[in-house]
């Protein structure tokens, strides 16, 4: 049984970091989706809210897990047990950062880094993107996963 960890920033509102765990499912029987972000920050969504859409996003496949973490993504990829962690790359251009990250990791866990390029057509939808076109009331159903109310 092998286990992903893909944590950060998971930005459950566009298709770009759905498709990378959609992949992941390929190479792991199960993934760990942990958000690290601060919950007191404040943002389109609050962290709970976050983490309720990404579980309607994944709700049919029993092998995902939604969770946060605080703290180092190596020390908690340690303590829940992961194989490896899943990076998402959105441009070639951010690949040798993205594979210092992965180098740093497993010099400081041991841990393996996968890094993922998102698919093509969904590199340069992010949710700031999203939240701006909601703003002028745009439709935008065509990046989404699953359809969100905005309150």
């Amino acid at each position: 049984m092998s286990k992903a960890l893909f944590a950060g920033t998971f930005d459950p509102f566009t298709l770009g970091h759905k498709s990378i765990v959609d992949r992941t499912l390929s190479v792991a029987d199960e993934i760990i989706i942990a958000i690290g972000v601060n919950p007191n920050k404040q943002t389109m969504f609050t962290l709970d809210e976050r983490i309720i859409y990404i579980n309607k996003v994944f709700a049919d496949n029993p092998r995902i897990t939604v969770t946060h973490y605080e703290g180092l993504t190596t020390d908690f990829a340690q303590s829940i047990g992961a194989d490896f962690l899943v990076r998402g790359v959105r441009y070639v251009k951010d690949f040798e950062y993205e594979r210092q990250i992965a180098d740093v990791n497993r010099q400081i866990s041991g841990i393996e880094t996968i890094l993922l390029f998102t698919e093509e057509q969904y590199a340069n939808i992010s949710s700031s993107i999203i939240r701006e076109l909601i703003s002028y009331g745009k439709d935008v159903t065509q990046f989404l996963p699953l359809p969100i109310s905005i309150h």
